[in-house]
């Protein structure tokens, strides 16, 4: 690996959601902010909403390690599950022991639920369920999710739901038979790409916290390249910076230059093949400049 190589202390571009990366960009701050002030507020549905790659799971997980101690938090990276299915994570996530009856009847298990809910809420605690990847949710699930919620007490829900999905997810709750849900849901926010200016910031930020000491890892012909092969989805920036740091490693050079970027980009094939062929127009243009300057020079 090139960490050796460029001073880092761990992968800085990992596409994994380590909040110890989250970087507070315009969009993920503004959602983070709306997540946290529904919450508090006691509101019963939240949505996030956001492309591949825009950091959904990365911001659930910061939510997560804001919300303190006062708040319950289930979990919910896979969705697709069968309303009984639904039901039985919710009760592991809140630490709830089911009998054989409880996993076998939906009706003893949602007055299990039902029976925890209230002793979290009665310790002064709120408990909120955080699904991920929501568009796979089957239609029926989510309806079951809105019937639970309303189990309440006389001055409150007893759990608040937030669903991050793709854009498919609005899709879906446009559907007829789950039009109550959709009403249900007081906060909506749809998480964008970065600036052209926050991809800058957002590499500096990761090789900092990764241990980059040094003043400029990747020249500004980089950055530029790299902010328009990724068009600025951070899922992309990350996967492009990694490569291009490979690319430079197996060069022994000192810092990412633009070949190298073009090089990462050629090799990640979720960039479409006409994307690529843009870049490759842009390459020969940049080699024949190079050679061209090269034969200018050595006339005599």
């Amino acid at each position: 690996m090139y960490l050796a190589h460029f001073g880092l202390k761990e992968p800085p571009f990992s596409i994994t959601p380590d909040t110890d990366f989250f970087c507070s960009t315009r969009a993920a701050q503004e959602a983070l902010n709306t997540l946290l002030i529904a919450v508090h507020s006691g509101e019963g549905f939240i949505k996030i909403s956001g492309e591949v790659g825009t950091g959904k799971t990365l911001l659930c997980r910061k939510l997560m390690l804001s919300l303190g101690p006062q708040v319950q938090v289930a979990y919910i990276p896979n969705p697709y599950l069968e309303p009984m299915a639904l039901f039985l994570e919710l009760a592991v996530e809140l630490g709830l022991e089911l009998t054989p009856t409880e996993t076998q009847s939906q009706h003893q298990l949602l007055r299990a639920l039902t029976t925890r809910l209230i002793g979290i809420v009665s310790d002064q605690r709120r408990v909120v369920v955080c699904l991920d990847e929501a568009q796979a949710m089957p239609i029926e699930t989510l309806e079951a999710l809105r019937l639970l919620t309303n189990i309440e007490t006389e001055k409150r829900k007893l759990l608040q739901v937030i669903i991050f999905g793709q854009p498919e997810l609005n899709d879906k709750l446009d559907h007829p038979s789950i039009r109550q849900l959709k009403q249900r849901i007081t906060f909506d926010y749809h998480l964008g790409g970065m600036s052209a200016q926050e991809v800058d910031s957002y590499v500096a930020h990761r090789l900092r916290v990764a241990g980059f000491a040094g003043d400029r890892l990747f020249t500004p012909l980089a950055l530029w390249q790299l902010r328009r092969s990724s068009r600025c989805v951070p899922r992309l920036v990350n996967i492009l910076a990694h490569k291009a740091l490979l690319s430079a490693y197996g060069k022994g050079n000192p810092h990412v230059g633009l070949l190298d970027v073009l090089a990462a980009a050629r090799d990640t094939a979720s960039l479409g093949r006409s994307r690529w062929t843009s870049q490759r127009l842009l390459l020969a243009a940049l080699t024949l400049g190079t050679a061209g300057a090269i034969g200018w020079s050595l006339r005599p």
